[in-house]
């Protein structure tokens, strides 16, 4: 036996108990902001019949990949009421859309940083890798601790679980950008701001897009583990088929998983490309009307120098 041994779990554990007792209050803060936004989106999702949520996702899918993906959408939605697990199904789909949006907020930005300093790249990356191979189930125990049992830990944890591949791919879009149209944006007198507004963002958009599209999956993974910490939703019902050995429970909670699973990843990486109506809309909302996004002519073109005027013979 080594006699030798570092305390390392024990100093964790006391960081914890510190920030519980010093912080207490921020993270009931914390606890409150998030439990009311699941809270606002669940209703929105829970309270209207299903065919008028089955209507509004028909209708997405439509407008981002055609009517086979509509067609599937309708299909696949009436499978999870069939089976009893719409209730289920809109909560964790409330779950998945706060912690996905909440994980993009802090992931964009942190991807723009990382790609805009060297310093903050460094720093960020390792922090990245510890966050990708630490397992899942770990990033529970604290959140269950700071923010108690319910839905929030569970958010906690799959913003922490997500964010990563945000970063990640934002950092790349930006970096990837063709340097020369950047230099052209300079040398026409565009503030760094503008650049990153009207250059960097539009042409990194399929990247990032990407990237969101990966925060979603990953977030809609996290969902089984919730539901271990009493987040309700597919989660607790799957957990609780593993307790009683129910496989019909949870292959009907599984199925509906998968279901909205395919529908969040087909329609993320649709928009992602941009050629699509409802792709298109959003990328005018990006930019100014009349304000083309590529780089010269996005930005005023120097004015001809006049020469002189030729003298008669």
């Amino acid at each position: 036996m080594n006699d030798f041994r570092l305390p390392l779990g024990t100093i964790v554990e006391g960081f914890i108990d510190y920030i519980t007792e010093s912080f207490g209050f921020l993270f009931d803060f914390i606890r409150a902001v998030f439990k009311g936004a699941f809270e606002v989106v669940d209703v929105l999702l829970v309270s209207p019949p299903f065919w008028v949520i089955i209507v509004v996702a028909a209708a997405l899918a439509y407008f981002t990949r055609g009517w086979k993906f509509t067609l599937g959408t309708v299909v696949g939605l009436l499978v999870i009421l069939g089976v009893d697990q719409w209730e289920n199904a809109m909560d964790t789909l409330a779950l998945v859309l706060v912690a996905s949006i909440l994980a993009i907020v802090f992931s964009v930005p942190l991807g723009i940083l990382a790609a805009k300093s060297k310093v903050a790249s460094s720093i960020i990356k390792p922090i990245l890798d510890f966050m990708q191979t630490m397992p899942a189930f770990v990033y529970l125990i604290p959140a269950l601790i700071l923010f108690r049992v319910g839905v929030v830990p569970g958010i906690v944890a799959t913003i922490i679980f997500a964010m990563a591949p945000g970063v990640r791919l934002t950092e790349l879009g930006i970096r990837g950008v063709d340097q020369e149209v950047v230099e052209a944006g300079q040398a026409f007198g565009a503030s760094p701001w503008r650049i990153l507004r009207q250059i960097q963002l539009p042409l990194a958009m399929p990247t990032i897009m990407a990237g969101i599209n990966q925060v979603i999956m990953l977030s809609l993974s996290m969902v089984v583990i919730s539901g271990m910490v009493g987040a309700g939703g597919l989660g607790a019902e799957v957990v609780a088929s593993l307790n009683r050995i129910d496989v019909a429970l949870g292959f009907e909670a599984g199925l509906a998983v998968v279901i909205l699973a395919i529908y969040l990843d087909r329609l993320t990486a649709a928009l992602g490309t941009g050629g699509t109506p409802l792709g298109r809309a959003l990328g005018s909302l990006r930019r100014r009307p009349g304000a083309p996004i590529t780089a010269p002519e996005a930005l005023p073109e120097p004015a001809p120098e006049r020469s002189a005027a030729p003298v008669p013979a």
